[in-house]
């Protein structure tokens, strides 16, 4: 792991004191000094995590995330939670629509720990499907309605990921299986 530069140690500490102090809405000394001691806790403890390595393919992989690509996957996440917020109102709003819930798992062809992480962070973070379980390549996920695991099992969510460390388009689910349980809510 390359030593960290004086200009990111600042550029770090910078950032995170200025999300401390939106975050707080003080500006007297006795919270200007909690947010300095909390920003220099907080520093430590991600650099002792940056120091170890929790998966055998465990590289520092994220220097070479793709700038663009992470710009316009955010943009892309942020109208899939929409999307998807807006589908798990329409199921709470109409109560006695059966739900299919479901049980998804697939084996997810990326290029490393970091690329999983990400896959399965944005699956939990899209309403209505939560990653349960990832071990090695095989994601278990849980999706309230056939509708919600779409872009899983379609391969878009998958292949944005893909394209945050590579060019290369090719397909990432592999060996797909979904198990459906059908249930009705009752409105009692």
């Amino acid at each position: 792991m390359n030593k960290l530069s004086f200009f990111s140690l600042t550029m770090s500490f910078i950032s995170l004191m200025a999300f401390w102090v939106i975050m707080s809405g003080f500006f007297d000394l006795i919270h200007l000094g909690l947010g300095v001691l909390t920003v220099a806790g907080v520093m430590y403890v991600n650099y002792q995590l940056k120091m170890h390595r929790f998966f055998d393919d465990d590289m520092d992989d994220l220097s070479e995330v793709r700038f663009g690509r992470s710009v316009y996957y955010l943009l892309w996440m942020i109208l899939q939670i929409v999307v998807a917020g807006f589908h798990v109102v329409g199921i709470i709003i109409r109560r006695k629509m059966p739900l299919h819930t479901t049980m998804i798992t697939f084996r997810a062809n990326l290029p490393s720990a970091h690329a999983k992480m990400i896959l399965g962070n944005s699956i939990s973070l899209t309403p209505g499907t939560l990653t349960i379980d990832i071990e090695d390549d095989l994601f278990i996920v849980h999706a309230i309605d056939d509708k919600s695991y779409e872009g899983i099992t379609s391969d878009k969510m998958p292949r944005e990921v893909l394209k945050l460390f590579q060019k290369e388009e090719r397909q990432v689910i592999e060996d797909l299986q979904i198990i459906t349980r059908t249930e009705t809510k009752e409105n009692k």
